[in-house]
C-alpha cells in the first residue's frame, strides 16, 4: 500500500551535521513566520540544535522576540528550579540565551495542584496561540515520542502518564539513580502533536536505529508511537548514519 504522504528523510554525515540540518529547518520556519509557534523537546538529542540557535541569535541571524514556544512534557513532582526538570533544561539550553519573552514560553507545570485542569489549560493555550507551526521531536528506544509510551492512542491529548521501566532506566543517567527518576509525567498527546503544521523528528545513535526503522518502514501501530506520525502532511526525519543504519528502503 502506498502512503498518501511520505516523510522526508534527511541522513546527515554525523551528529553535528544532524543538529545543523535541524537548526536550519527551524530557522527557515522563523524566517517565514517571525511570530511562529515552536514545539520544543528536551533530552540529549536537541542540545546541539539549541546551541546552534543560540549562536545564530548572538550573530544577529535569529530573533525570538515574537516567538511562542510549547514544550512537549515535564516530570510530575519536579519544580522549575530542579536541575532535572524540563523547564530548568530549557532555560539553561535556550531561553536564557535568546530574546524570547518568558511569558511566551510554556512548559507543563510538574507541580500543578490540579493536573486535569492544567492539561486542559495547556491545550487551550496552544489553540489560542494559533497552533504549533513546527514541532521538534526526539524518539525513545521503545519508539516513544514525548512521554507517549507504547500503547498511546493516536488521538490522545495532553495528559498525565505513567512512565515505563524502560524509559525510567533510560532517563536514570540524568539522576543519581533510577530510584530518583519520577514515575509520572505530563505529556502532549499524539493527537496534539499531529495537529502541528510541520514535524521534525531528530534521532542520533545506534540505539535508536530499530525504533527509527519501525517508525518509518513498518505499519502504523500504537506499539511504536513514532509510527503513528505516518501520513502527516509535513514530516521530516533528521538522522545520523547510525540511527539510519537499519533502514532498508
Amino acid at each position: 500500500m502506498t502512503r498518501v504522504n511520505q516523510p522526508r528523510i534527511l541522513i546527515a554525515s554525523d551528529q553535528e551535521d544532524a543538529a545543523r540540518c535541524t537548526a536550519d529547518l527551524m530557522q527557515e520556519t522563523l524566517r517565514e513566520k517571525p511570530a511562529g509557534v515552536l514545539g520544543l523537546a528536551t533530552g540529549s538529542t536537541p542540545i546541539g540544535v539549541y546551541r546552534l540557535l543560540v549562536n545564530r541569535h548572538r550573530a544577529g541571524q535569529l530573533d525570538f522576540s515574537d516567538v511562542t514556544t510549547f514544550n512537549l512534557d515535564e516530570y510530575i513532582g519536579l519544580g522549575p528550579e530542579h536541575d532535572q526538570s524540563y523547564r530548568y533544561f530549557m532555560q539553561q539550553q535556550l531561553f536564557d540565551h535568546v530574546n524570547v519573552v518568558r511569558e511566551r514560553t510554556h512548559v507543563p507545570n510538574g507541580l500543578a495542584a490540579n493536573i486535569p485542569e492544567h492539561v486542559r489549560d495547556y491545550e487551550e493555550r496552544i489553540r489560542q496561540a494559533g497552533g504549533i507551526d513546527l514541532q521538534l521531536l526526539g524518539i525513545g528506544n521503545n519508539g516513544h515520542i514525548a512521554f507517549n509510551e507504547p500503547g498511546s492512542a493516536i488521538d490522545s491529548r495532553t495528559r498525565q502518564v505513567d512512565l515505563t521501566e524502560d524509559t525510567i532506566e533510560a532517563n536514570s543517567r540524568f539522576f543519581n539513580s533510577a530510584a530518583e527518576v519520577p514515575r509520572h509525567a505530563i505529556t502532549m498527546g499524539i493527537g496534539t502533536i499531529l495537529e502541528s503544521r510541520r514535524i521534525i523528528l531528530m534521532a542520533t545513535g545506534k540505539a535508536k536505529a530499530k525504533a527509527i526503522r519501525v517508525a518509518i518502514e513498518e505499519p502504523s501501530d500504537p506499539g511504536n508511537p513514532a509510527s503513528l506520525l505516518q501520513g502527516h502532511s509535513n514530516l521530516t526525519f533528521v538522522l545520523d548514519p547510525e540511527s539510519a543504519s537499519e533502514l532498508k528502503r
